[in-house]
């Protein structure tokens, strides 16, 4: 079963989410504040977050930052602040998705779903088979190990958060291969999110600089204004 941490200090909106959550069979605990979301994500191990920025004692994108030190589950925002720049900060941090309140809980449900099948469904994700040629890429600066997905760039792995790892293996997966933005934005967040593009340039952004020597003249995560991304070993 499905286990979703819920972070949210609008008790009415937690105990709704609670409701709507359990009904449908998943495990939820909950937490109205950021120390407790940060003490649940690491005792309790969700599969998914749900998170509000407005938390009583500190920032959602702070949150979203120290969970990233090492928690990979999909962290989806839920936030009353509907500004680009808010969503591009909760992204560049980190965050999976971003929905604006209020919300219908239909949709809700589905990016939920969405964010559990592209982890666990997705073909970009399985686990190649014994004979892959390519379950080891090497280039000059890095390492992806599609097999234990990790990457490491020289004697230190580089954590990546799930929509970045998602990213790079479709992309390393198809060595010198252009990769449309709408397979890209498809098979990461889903055929609803077809249309932004924006998306693609804030992770591919954070990828380049944890992974290229020189991120503003990357060399090997190759962008093709208007049509998509390569990957050049």
């Amino acid at each position: 079963m499905t286990r979703v941490l819920v972070v949210e200090d609008d008790a009415q909106l937690a105990r709704a989410l609670m409701i709507n959550l359990k009904a449908r069979k998943y495990v939820v605990d909950a937490a109205h504040d950021g120390v407790s979301a940060l003490r649940l994500a690491s005792t309790a191990q969700p599969d998914v977050i749900l998170l509000d920025l407005g938390l009583p004692d500190m920032d959602g994108v702070d949150v979203i930052r120290a969970l990233r030190d090492g928690n990979r589950a999909p962290v989806l925002v839920l936030s009353a602040r509907s500004g680009s720049e808010d969503k591009i900060r909760a992204l560049d941090a980190g965050a999976d998705d971003y929905m604006t309140k209020p919300f219908s809980m239909d949709e809700l449900l589905a990016r939920l779903r969405a964010a559990t099948r592209r982890i666990e469904e997705s073909p970009a994700y399985a686990r190649p088979s014994a004979g892959a040629a390519a379950a080891v890429v090497r280039t000059d600066d890095f390492t992806v190990d599609l097999a234990g997905k990790k990457v490491r760039r020289g004697d230190r792995d580089v954590r990546l958060t799930p929509t970045e790892w998602h990213l790079l293996e479709i992309l390393v997966c198809n060595p010198g291969v252009l990769v449309s933005q709408q397979r890209l934005l498809k098979e990461v967040w889903g055929p609803s999110h077809h249309t932004k593009t924006n998306y693609l340039r804030v992770y591919m952004a954070q990828l380049r600089r944890k992974l290229e020597v020189d991120p503003s003249h990357p060399r090997y995560l190759i962008t093709e204004p208007g049509m998509g991304y390569r990957f050049e070993a």
